[in-house]
């Protein structure tokens, strides 16, 4: 008897990965969160039991406690239980937190990795989140705490670090992160891309910078990339890189 914690994915049910796929089709119960795609929750059998425990803004939603509850039954009384999470299980999905309730009620426990929006919402839109001469490196963090605290996060370090920045769960709270990182030293010039609903058919790339991130309306589920490289089209330079087009973006031509 085990529970496997799988990441569905951003979005598009072809980015499943195999094991995932595999383990949905023999699943005796799958619990599955809101924005996994149906045609994923569609692969199980027949017989299995299908709980949907996602959690929809400003609407009665399960608690962590109560989903724990759920798996560690499940997983007592079924072989092959499948929790679904979309993107990765252990980026922002509470995947550490369901994994050591289930070890500690005695549960045989999995995890599957997926592929996280985080890069994936940016490659779908053209955008990598590394470019030689651009960006050296990345952060993702979650807005889903407010900006305007320093609780957990130190903002002013994230607006002077100098690599792209990815920001998950923050369609809200536009206003506030740009008024942080603006607070922290950003020029209000910083190239913004939003893509809402990565990788799948509804997918929408905003371009803008730090200031106008400030007054954009986004829907959710949305990835926030700041920083150079959001300017880019990967396409288009790698048709113009060799006239030096990369130097708009800083790069050395």
């Amino acid at each position: 008897m085990t529970v496997h914690l799988v990441g569905a994915g951003p979005g598009d049910p072809d980015l499943l990965t195999v094991r995932a796929a595999n383990l949905v089709r023999q699943a005796d119960a799958v619990v599955y969160d809101r924005l996994v795609d149906q045609a994923v929750i569609e692969l199980a059998p027949p017989w299995a039991e299908l709980i949907c425990v996602g959690k929809t803004p400003g609407a009665p939603s399960p608690s962590q406690d109560e989903i724990n509850a759920i798996l560690i039954d499940r997983g007592r009384r079924f072989e092959h239980v499948v929790r679904l999470k979309g993107g990765d299980p252990f980026v922002f999905g509470r995947g550490g937190e369901e994994a050591s309730a289930l070890r500690a009620a005695g549960v045989d426990t999995e995890i599957v990795p997926g592929v996280t929006s985080a890069v994936a919402a940016p490659a779908a839109a053209g955008i990598p989140v590394t470019l030689r001469g651009v960006s050296s490196g990345f952060t993702v963090v979650t807005a889903h705490q407010d900006p305007s605290s320093d609780r957990w996060l130190n903002w002013d370090a994230l607006a002077q670090a100098g690599t792209t920045l990815v920001i998950l769960m923050g369609a809200a709270r536009t206003e506030q992160i740009a008024d942080r990182l603006r607070a922290g030293g950003m020029a209000s010039s910083t190239p913004v891309a939003v893509i809402s609903a990565a990788t799948t058919p509804r997918q929408q790339i905003d371009r803008t910078d730090l200031a106008g991130l400030r007054h954009l309306r986004v829907a959710s589920p949305a990835t926030i990339v700041v920083g150079a490289v959001a300017a880019a089209d990967v396409l288009a330079l790698s048709e113009l890189s060799a006239s030096g087009a990369l130097t708009s973006l800083g790069a050395a031509p």
